[in-house]
C-alpha cells in the first residue's frame, strides 16, 4: 500500500509530457485526470494580474474545450518538463489559429504545482505577438 502511494505521489516530467499530449490531443478526459478535484488554471490572458482564473475540475475542463474550440488545431510543441519537488514547468511553442481566421505562434509556458500526484494549479504564461496572417 505504501509503495503505491509513493508512486502516486511522484509527478515526474514523464507525467508533463503525457498532460502535454494530452493538449495536444484535444482530450480534456485525459487531462482531468492529471488534476485535482478542485485544481485551479490560471490563463495566459484576463483581467486579473493573474488572468482568468478557473476552480474546480468543470470550470477547468471547460476552458481547456474552449481553447480547443476558439484554436481548432491548438498545439503545443518543443515541450520540455522539469519537476523539483511539488512543482514543476512545461516550457512550449503554441501554434494555432484563431477561429476568426488569425493565426499565433509564440513561446510560453506553464508553472505547476502538485499535491498527491496530480496537478493542483496549472498557471499559463504566453508571450505576447501580434497577430499574424493564417
Amino acid at each position: 500500500m505504501a509503495d503505491t502511494l509513493t508512486a502516486q505521489a511522484a509527478v515526474t516530467a514523464d507525467t508533463l509530457a503525457a498532460f502535454s499530449d494530452a493538449f495536444n490531443r484535444h482530450d480534456a478526459t485525459a487531462l482531468m485526470a492529471f488534476m485535482t478535484e478542485d485544481c485551479v488554471f490560471d490563463a495566459a490572458g484576463g483581467p486579473e494580474v493573474h488572468g482568468t482564473r478557473f476552480i474546480g475540475r468543470e470550470a477547468v475542463r471547460a476552458a481547456f474545450e474552449a481553447v480547443f474550440r476558439t484554436f481548432p488545431d491548438a498545439h503545443w510543441g518543443q515541450g520540455r518538463h522539469y519537476v523539483a519537488g511539488e512543482r514543476g514547468v512545461s516550457e512550449w511553442v503554441f501554434t494555432g489559429t484563431h477561429a476568426e481566421g488569425w493565426r499565433i505562434e509564440a513561446e510560453g509556458c506553464d508553472l505547476f504545482e502538485f499535491r498527491d500526484g496530480l496537478i493542483a494549479v496549472k498557471r499559463a504564461f504566453r508571450k505576447e505577438r501580434p497577430k499574424q496572417p493564417a
